[in-house]
């Protein structure tokens, strides 16, 4: 067993020994407070429900309406222009909105194109440069009950398209088109 893999092994269990060790020494009764903290994982799960359920009936609706079939016929003209795979559009409008979806368009581009193919290698890191911005948004900032979101949704649905920006143009460079 090599080290890398020993330390991988134990590192979480450690971890977890070391806070109890200490919530001991510190007189902290520790199986009282994992207990409670039990419980109110529990709470913030069932918290998160609405907001889930709410985000994910969103996305069912904006798929089977033929709304991003539209918007990338919209677009295709301008993509083509500027050499931007058309194929890549509907991952780019999902990824904001919900990882596993975007994750379920860069498996099949990946299965259709290749791993190796420019799309692929765009699907990828266009999956790794951007954030599930309305995800984080919906789940996160409503289970505490933060009304005004505003300008969190302004700088991370910016921040999402110069990932996806920087995604094309360090692809085209890198890898050609």
């Amino acid at each position: 067993m090599s080290i890398i893999t020993a330390i991988s092994t134990w590192l979480i269990p450690l971890i977890i020994l070391l806070v109890l060790v200490y919530g001991t020494y510190k007189r902290v009764p520790t199986y009282e407070a994992f207990v409670e903290g039990g419980k109110e994982g529990i709470k913030m799960a069932f918290s998160l429900l609405p907001f889930l359920l709410g985000m994910m009936v969103s996305i069912a609706i904006f798929r089977a309406s033929g709304a991003m079939e539209a918007i990338v016929e919209s677009l295709s003209p301008i993509l083509q222009t500027l050499g931007i795979p058309g194929e890549i559009v509907p991952l780019a409008i999902t990824r904001p909105i919900s990882g596993t979806a975007a994750l379920a368009i860069t498996t099949d581009l990946i299965d259709q194109f290749g791993p190796d193919s420019f799309i692929g290698r765009l699907a990828s890191t266009m999956q790794g440069s951007t954030d599930t911005t309305l995800y984080i948004l919906t789940v996160y900032f409503g289970a505490v009950g933060i009304k005004k979101m505003g300008d969190a949704l302004k700088v991370g649905l910016f921040a999402d398209l110069i990932g996806i920006i920087a995604s094309i143009i360090v692809c085209t460079y890198v890898f050609g088109f």
